[in-house]
């Protein structure tokens, strides 16, 4: 017997195994569509969160260099900050410091003093140092004002340490200068810092720009340093100076002095904006300073 199907059934089947170019195209423009609306939804999502990555590089860039300033000049030489122009900034290091011996010891003839009255290019050193101060290290007593330091008024250059005494009255140790120098008139503080004399004089300066074409700052904050003070300068010695921050595209430094009875404590600015790809992180941060010597 014959089982034959007749063709308009063996026309369905074929049908029925497949599809249409009609429907392709419709599979098409339905998966365009929501490709669409996916790419409008995602892509704001996705610029931002590289956006977010890119900020935050940049935040914590600016804000490890202004720290990095901020901790140098809260520890620098009282009234020692000099701004030669809102982009350039010098101060004064220290390494150590302590008290001294103020008057003679009444006890021990072979004490070693300075004060006021008198110069001195010897004295004791009556607390403990974390460092101690080497020969060509420099030592500040009772600064005033920037003039002073920079013109190495009051400031005296080590030459030689005598080892720690057996004697406990007679001081930690005993610092010698090559020349003796006079404590300015009234100061009674006690108080003496040591300057490295590898770097006598820090300067922290900004370069700032944009550039157009890559959107990325153009500008660099450096820090360089002088084992000389005098003249005011901005420009780097010899050698390569460190670079603190790229991308600079604007910063500028304020240092306010308080006048008065409220000298003794002044304040500093620091500005510091970094750009890349157009995008601009602009930081702030302000510390004060103790001017009290």
């Amino acid at each position: 017997m014959s089982h034959s199907m007749p063709y308009s059934m063996r026309h369905r089947v074929q049908r029925d195994g497949g599809f249409t170019l009609v429907e392709l195209i419709l599979v098409i423009v339905l998966i365009g569509i929501i490709g669409g609306v996916l790419t409008m939804q995602l892509a704001p999502a996705i610029q931002s969160y590289l956006l977010i990555s890119q900020r935050a590089g940049l935040t914590s860039q600016a804000d490890t260099a202004l720290r990095r300033i901020t901790t140098e000049v809260r520890a620098a030489v009282p009234n020692s900050l000099r701004l030669n122009n809102p982009q350039c900034l010098d101060l004064v290091p220290t390494r150590d410091g302590g008290r001294y011996r103020m008057g003679p010891d009444t006890v021990n003839p072979n004490d070693a003093h300075i004060n006021d009255a008198e110069t001195g290019a010897a004295f004791d050193v009556l607390t403990p140092l974390n460092a101690m101060p080497t020969p060509g290290d420099a030592i500040v007593i009772g600064n005033r004002s920037p003039d002073d330091v920079y013109n190495d008024s009051n400031v005296g250059t080590v030459s030689a340490l005598a080892g720690p005494s057996p004697n406990a009255q007679a001081g930690i140790t005993r610092i010698m200068l090559n020349a003796p120098i006079q404590i300015p008139q009234g100061y009674d503080g006690g108080r003496f810092l040591v300057v490295p004399g590898a770097e006598r004089v820090v300067t922290y300066v900004c370069t700032q720009g944009v550039d157009k074409v890559t959107g990325n700052g153009t500008g660099f904050l450096t820090r360089f340093s002088r084992t000389t003070p005098g003249a005011t300068t901005c420009n780097a010695p010899a050698g390569t100076p460190a670079i603190v921050a790229t991308r600079v595209s604007a910063c500028s430094f304020v240092v306010y002095t308080n006048q008065g009875a409220t000298q003794d404590s002044g304040f500093v600015q620091l500005q510091l904006t970094l750009t890349e790809r157009g995008e601009s992180v602009p930081l702030t941060i302000g510390t004060h300073v103790d001017n009290l010597p």
